[in-house]
């Protein structure tokens, strides 16, 4: 059962938001189903950049808004998306993003997770916005039997996109590795963004026993414990492959010297599988 904390709770306080988003688009995280995407695509879930407001944008569909949004349901039942993890690993936290859905956010919210041995083979494609998920796409994802998948957050309500109550965070006690989510919104609406973070934790049965691994790499169960300064980005950048340029770069310690200043931090890696 997870617990859930209002965005009320200050960042500093909930620890799992130190750990990896094992479902950022960036480390190959991807929704494959959604039932609907008519107002704004559910790949939108999983952006890296914080979600933005464009008063003046529109789409052929209405208002254009960045993250995932579905039409109002006019018959039974409730829209979900799946998501495949780009990182598996064990899942601590997540936060459930509803920044600029004000009258129009999702109201309730729950999420299963699955370990799955096999990736499913189907994908929705790169741009839904104005479809909704086909009988074949709803006969290829129903042999998943994702409604029953085990619960990590129960039906919980969500605060409107307004700043101070756009983050809602659920911490999660780990069971198992997990794979693959299913995000179910009670009964429409939209969510602006999905993190989930966690620790790696890799397969290593499908790696040869002579292979050279990366032991604090952001796949392999390497996670940022502290760090000193964050200025210009995250020291977790380090460890996550999919990155270049500067990644980390703290800002600089003012000395009282009057000639020049100097840079120290300090921060702590650890391998934990």
């Amino acid at each position: 059962m997870a617990e859930r904390n209002s965005s009320a709770v200050r960042a500093a306080e909930l620890d799992f938001l130190q750990f990896n988003d094992l479902a950022c688009e960036s480390v190959g995280g991807k929704v494959i189903f959604a039932t609907d995407e008519w107002f704004a695509p559910a790949k939108n879930l999983l952006k890296r950049d914080p979600p933005q407001f464009i008063g003046s944008a529109f789409t052929e569909f209405g208002k254009w808004m960045d993250g995932w949004e579905t039409r109002r349901k006019r018959i039974p039942g409730h829209d979900w998306c799946i998501i495949q993890l780009g990182v598996p690993g064990l899942i601590y936290g997540v936060d459930v993003d509803t920044s600029f859905f004000t009258g129009n956010h999702a109201p309730y919210v729950s999420i299963q997770a699955a370990c799955l041995g096999e990736l499913p083979s189907f994908t929705p494609g790169e741009d839904r916005t104005g479809m909704a998920a086909t009988e074949t796409q709803q006969a290829a994802v129903s042999k998943l039997s994702s409604e029953a998948w085990p619960e990590l957050v129960s039906v919980s309500q969500l605060q409107p996109g307004y700043s101070d109550s756009c983050h809602n965070y659920f911490r999660v006690s780990p069971k198992r590795r997990v794979t693959h989510l299913r995000l179910n919104m009670f009964p429409d609406g939209g969510i602006a963004r999905l993190r989930v973070f966690g620790i790696g934790q890799r397969d290593w049965s499908s790696v040869p026993a002579n292979q050279n691994v990366d032991l604090i790499a952001l796949t392999n169960g390497g996670v940022c414990l502290g760090y000193s300064d964050a200025h210009f980005g995250h020291p977790r950048n380090m460890i996550a492959s999919y990155l270049t340029g500067i990644v980390w770069l703290p800002d600089r310690q003012v000395r009282v010297m009057p000639t020049h200043y100097e840079a120290e931090s300090d921060l702590v890696f650890r391998r934990t599988v």
